[in-house]
């Protein structure tokens, strides 16, 4: 890409985004900080869930920064955020145990932020007087809101950012970052009357609206419930579940289109991933897990866990 004049915000901003799209993420936005009325609503939102104890263990959940973006990087005015089609036209068939797709392939967390610092250095190379910082989802961001904010979709009432071209099948990052850029429109909800995701949870974790209850949810006991053995109302529910959940996205009409799929190599399923069955999930040892999950996303799961999960999973 050919240098840009760094004196104007708007053509800095829009090469900026053309650099981001190189690296493989659509879409692709520009918000400022401290960002509109509505970002604002969404966290007193976050301090109304934590108030009603929907994070369950997820003390991490309350750190004061995720309330501020500007704590997060000194002088911080704006932020890109991108987001990384996931999608494979795949399924995993009767008589397997289900994990979440965003896990089929390579760790995501690796994969945007090793992309987005080689936007950051193209950054720097551009206006060295710029500093930044990469965010994904285990910083302390609200990484969804921000991303509705900069015009990439919107939340739905699942809490699963929504873009209307790819559906909700996208992991997100972001790029704090010290200059002023021209930021772009926030995106409006299209969810509409449609309650589709709320009737479809087997355990009636999406509270209301835009509420998921952690402490009902099969995809937060699957991979961050440290108990010996899972509580019998989510047992009863799990399916054959154990790493994750997609059932409210698989019922979002959002995603029952003609969706665009990820030839990223990075993010193809590994096999195994397709074809679990309780036996391996039970007959495994911690070292094949650690070998099998080389480079995963569902190493926050340990080996026990994963046996744990198989016992509780109820096969179709």
């Amino acid at each position: 890409m050919a240098d840009v004049d760094p004196s104007s915000s708007k053509n800095l901003s829009a090469a900026l985004k053309a650099r981001a799209r190189e690296e493989g993420f659509a879409p692709v936005g520009i918000a400022n900080l401290p960002g509109s009325r509505r970002l604002q609503m969404r966290t007193e939102a976050l301090q109304r869930w934590l108030n009603q104890g929907h994070a369950a263990d997820m003390a991490w959940m309350a750190a004061p920064r995720r309330q501020n973006a500007a704590q997060l990087l000194d002088g911080a005015r704006s932020v890109l955020a991108v987001g990384l089609n996931y999608y494979v036209d795949q399924q995993i068939q009767p008589g397997y145990l289900k994990i979440a797709r965003y896990a089929w392939g390579r760790d995501y967390h690796r994969v945007v932020d090793q992309r987005l610092r080689r936007v950051g250095r193209w950054l720097s190379e551009q206006c060295p007087d710029i500093r930044w910082r990469v965010c994904v989802d285990s910083a302390p961001l609200l990484d969804k809101a921000w991303a509705e904010e900069a015009g990439l979709g919107w939340i739905g009432k699942h809490s699963n950012l929504i873009n209307s071209a790819q559906g909700s099948w996208m992991v997100l990052g972001h790029l704090l970052i010290t200059e002023r850029l021209q930021a772009d429109e926030p995106s409006r909800s299209l969810c509409g009357r449609c309650t589709a995701c709320m009737e479809a949870c087997p355990t009636d974790a999406i509270r209301e609206p835009f509420v998921v209850d952690a402490t009902r949810c099969l995809a937060y006991h699957t991979i961050e419930n440290r108990n010996p053995q899972l509580p019998p109302a989510i047992e009863d529910s799990l399916g054959a579940w154990v790493a994750g959940c997609d059932i409210c996205q698989d019922v979002c009409p959002w995603n029952h289109r003609d969706l665009p799929q990820t030839r990223e190599a990075d993010l193809q399923p590994r096999p195994w991933l397709l074809q679990l069955t309780r036996q391996q999930a039970l007959s495994w040892d911690d070292a094949t897990w650690d070998q099998r999950l080389r480079s995963s996303a569902l190493r926050r799961i340990k080996p026990w866990m994963w046996r744990r999960n198989a016992r509780a999973a109820q096969m179709d």
